[in-house]
C-alpha cells in the first residue's frame, strides 16, 4: 500500500477518539485540541473516504454502520502504531546507563557514593529516575532497576544485593535530648510513619503488634526530614539513616534491630544479559554493599561495648 492512500494521522485520532467517547466535546478535551479542529479533521476524513462515518440525531453524534467497522480496524491499527513505537523508544542506547531507584534509595544511600558510581561507568552517560512506582523493564527504555522485594520478576534478571534491618532512630535533641529508650518508652512518645509496619519490631520487643497513630507518609524522605528536625521519632530501615547514624545526626534509640521481610535486588531486562554497561553497575555495587555491610558491622559491634 501506497502512504499516498493513506488518511492524515490527526483525521484518525479524531475520528476514533470521537467513535471512543461519544461526541465532539469529550474527544477534544482529550487531545487538548478545539471543538472545531475535531469537527474540521471529522470532514475531512468522511471526504477522504466518500462515505459517512457519523450521523446526527438530535444533539448526539452516533456512527453509521462504515463509521462503526472503520472505528473498530483503526482502534486496533492505531494501538499497533503505539505498541511499535513504545518497542523502539524502548530500544537500549549503548552509550548511556539508566537506573530506577526507590525516592528513598536513591537520596540516603546511592547520592553519597554518586560520583564513585558516575567513575565506574566512565563512558556511558548516567541517568538516575526515582519513582515509587514499579517500572516495566520488558517495555520502557530503562535498563536496570534496585528494588526491593522478594527477588521473583518473571522474564528479569536478578542479583540480590543486600539485606536491611528495622532500626528506632531520632534525633538527639528530640524532646529536649530526654531520649526514649525502653520499648514502652519509644511507643509513648511522637512517632511519624511511612508504610512500614511496628509489628516485627513490636513482636521482637515482647509486645503485642498494634496500630499506632502518628503522621503517615508516603516517602521515606519526608518521614525521616521530620526526625532530623527533632519532631518525632520513626522506624525505618537501616540502610536509609547508616549515613545520619555515623554522622550523630540521628541516633538509635533501641538495640532491638529485627530483619526487613525484603531484601535489595538489582534487577535487568533479558535484553541486556551480557552488555557491558550491566556488568559494570554490578561489580561497583557488589564493592560498594561489601563496604556498607563492614561499616555497618563496625558500627554495630562499637555500640554493643
Amino acid at each position: 500500500m501506497t502512504t499516498n492512500r493513506l488518511p492524515p494521522l490527526q483525521a484518525l485520532r479524531a475520528f476514533e477518539a470521537v467513535a471512543r467517547l461519544g461526541g465532539v466535546v469529550l474527544a477534544a478535551e482529550e487531545l487538548a485540541v478545539t471543538h472545531s479542529a475535531i469537527s474540521h479533521q471529522l470532514k475531512g476524513l468522511e471526504e477522504f473516504l466518500g462515505a459517512a462515518l457519523l450521523r446526527r440525531e438530535g444533539r448526539r453524534l452516533v456512527l453509521t454502520e462504515d463509521g462503526r467497522v472503520y472505528a473498530s480496524q483503526i482502534r486496533r491499527s492505531l494501538s499497533d502504531v503505539a505498541q511499535a513505537t513504545q518497542a523502539m523508544l524502548s530500544k537500549p542506547r549503548e552509550n548511556e546507563l539508566l537506573l530506577t531507584v526507590l525516592p528513598s534509595f536513591g537520596v540516603s544511600w546511592l547520592v553519597p557514593r554518586l560520583p564513585r558510581l558516575r567513575k565506574a561507568l566512565a563512558g556511558f552517560a548516567l541517568h538516575v529516575r526515582a519513582s515509587l512506582e514499579v517500572v516495566d523493564l520488558r517495555l520502557e527504555r530503562v535498563d536496570a532497576a534496585i528494588r526491593l522485594g522478594s527477588g521473583f520478576w518473571p522474564e528479569l534478571q536478578c542479583e540480590q544485593l543486600m539485606e536491611d534491618s528495622y532500626v528506632v532512630v531520632a534525633a538527639p535533641h528530640f524532646r529536649g535530648g530526654r531520649l526514649p529508650r525502653t520499648p514502652r518508652e519509644i511507643l509513648a512518645a511522637p512517632r511519624v510513619h511511612d508504610s512500614d509496619s511496628w509489628n516485627q519490631w513490636l513482636t521482637e520487643a515482647g509486645l503485642a503488634p498494634r496500630r499506632l497513630d502518628g503522621p503517615r507518609f508516603n516517602d521515606s524522605n519526608l518521614m525521616l526530614e521530620a526526625v532530623r528536625l527533632g519532631q518525632a521519632l520513626c522506624l525505618t530501615r537501616r540502610s536509609l539513616v547508616h549515613k545520619d547514624l555515623c554522622e550523630g545526626r540521628l541516633v538509635r534509640l533501641s538495640p532491638i534491630e529485627p530483619p526487613y521481610p525484603d531484601a535489595y535486588w538489582l534487577v535487568w531486562p533479558l535484553r541486556l544479559e551480557a552488555a557491558p554497561k550491566i556488568e559494570k553497575l554490578r561489580n561497583w555495587l557488589r564493592k560498594e554493599i561489601a563496604a556498607y555491610l563492614a561499616e555497618a558491622e563496625t558500627d554495630a559491634a562499637s555500640r554493643s561495648h
